[in-house]
């Protein structure tokens, strides 16, 4: 017998937990589905990001920066170490037991706003009577409504396929045995920068290669620049231009085939190989095609504006979907969703999106960079700020990168912020309010800030597009 409910949400990770959360406290009897499973096979959502990225992610980070700063920042303290190691077992317990705190808090949230949980995967069956017949492994669901929020995997080499041993996405990445004599990553996006400093920290040698002639082109070119310099003095050997022309994984090593920039031909062999080259839209077992629900030529479900697809009352969000593939993005759209399902006019600015790389230095930014608004002709003005100049980065001891912020010429409305240094993940959060509320970088340069505190260097960034900094 079919049970019934107002909103059936596909998916349980920030976009699809979210919006069923939210529906629920909307006062709708609301069911999330949701196939990720622990290493006992029970239930574990979260999605990509809590299982396989965002989340263990930076218990990884954390871990690895512990042990740098334990090896090579302590001294300049007065702290004398001896003896480092590192327990990789350990540290990969840490980052599981993380793991599994999110998951356990999810299905807590659940059971607090009501939010009917079944653990599977949900496949369309067909139009009902009262909505849509949603297949849940011996169970069948009917929603007025639902929401399809089924994520995205990670994009494979032609001809090099994920074995999770050698050559691996980011779910193998994050389940290094043992600290890699040396490491291959190719690409440098978010994931593969990220996994790449965890393992360089610890002791591995690191090369990335890169297609783009640029080194992370969707960045603003200034802070890509410091931020390539500062990878670059790590440690990190980054190649542009490569053309990528045999992978070929052995027992102990994986072999790679390229081309450089200037035409040469070049052998690479490591220990391991992470393959960061993007994500696709997951719509695996939905059985899209069935029901008639229109997919684009890449595979993402088909929305409008308001993230309705072709089907009557069926909704996507996040990466399945047009837009950024970020977290935060699929949970502001996951809420919106909710809303307007309600009646309401949910709301979500993709340029007031902010994106953070998790490296250090972070690098974090929103709004548009300085070379697309040269490619759109916009008259604007540029103000940075060195956290050098910074008291309180000079008293951690990490002054590298700087606030660079972008204004319009004739509104001094803000346009853009990027930041590359300390905390920038956090140090964004401001620039994205103050965008929100059409702020002028005026305004941010009239607010007191703390002293001492990095986000001084927001403000004197604000008072650089007016060429009046008081600290630089």
């Amino acid at each position: 017998m079919s049970k019934h409910f107002d909103v059936v949400v596909i998916g349980g990770g920030p976009g699809g937990y979210i919006a069923a959360i939210r529906a629920a406290q909307l006062g709708f009897n609301t069911a999330c589905i949701d196939e990720w499973k622990n290493d006992k096979g029970g239930p574990a959502p979260g999605g990509t990001c809590t299982n396989v990225g965002c989340i263990p992610s930076k218990a990884l980070l954390q871990s690895s920066e512990h042990f740098e700063h334990a090896g090579h920042s302590f001294a300049d303290h007065g702290i004398g170490v001896s003896g480092l190691s590192i327990d990789v077992a350990k540290m990969l317990k840490r980052k599981d037991a993380v793991v599994k705190q999110n998951n356990d808090g999810i299905l807590y949230l659940f059971k607090k706003n009501k939010v009917s949980f079944f653990h599977g995967r949900g496949s369309f069956v067909k139009a009902a009577a009262e909505g849509w017949e949603i297949q849940v492994g011996d169970e069948v669901l009917v929603g007025k409504h639902v929401i399809i929020a089924t994520g995205s995997n990670p994009r494979a080499l032609p001809g090099a396929p994920f074995d999770e041993d050698r050559i691996l996405s980011n779910d193998g990445a994050l389940r290094i045995p043992a600290v890699p004599k040396t490491l291959g990553l190719i690409g440098s996006g978010v994931i593969g920068l990220e996994m790449g400093s965890v393992w360089r920290r610890l002791g591995a040698e690191v090369t990335v290669l890169e297609a783009l002639p640029n080194f992370l082109g969707a960045v603003d070119e200034q802070i890509a620049k410091e931020a390539h310099k500062a990878f670059t003095k790590q440690g990190l050997k980054i190649e542009l231009g490569v053309k990528v022309d045999a992978v070929k994984a052995g027992k102990s090593a994986v072999k790679v085939a390229y081309t450089n920039a200037k035409g040469e031909s070049v052998a690479l062999e490591v220990e391991r190989l992470i393959v960061s080259i993007g994500r696709v839209p997951n719509t695996v077992g939905l059985n899209a095609e069935g029901v008639g629900l229109m997919l684009d030529p890449r595979g993402a479900i088909v929305v409008d504006d308001d993230c309705r697809t072709n089907l009557a009352n069926v909704w996507a969000v996040g990466d399945v979907v047009r837009g950024p593939m970020l977290a935060h993005k699929a949970e502001e759209e996951g809420v919106a969703v909710a809303e307007r399902i309600a009646g309401q006019h949910g709301h979500v600015n993709f340029n007031t999106v902010p994106w953070v790389i998790y490296t250090s230095p972070e690098i974090a930014w929103v709004g548009e960079t300085e070379q697309q608004l040269k490619a759109r002709g916009a008259a604007y003005k540029a103000g940075t700020f060195p956290f050098m100049a910074n008291g309180r980065a000079r008293a951690l001891g990490d002054t590298t990168g700087m606030v660079k912020m972008l204004a319009d010429a004739k509104t001094d409305e803000i346009l853009g912020v990027h930041i590359v240094g300390p905390y920038a993940s956090e140090l964004i959060a401001e620039c994205v309010v103050a965008m929100e509320f059409k702020a002028s970088s005026e305004d941010l340069a009239r607010i007191c800030h703390a002293h001492p505190s990095l986000s001084e260097a927001t403000k004197e960034a604000a008072l650089a597009v007016d060429k009046r900094t008081l600290n630089f």
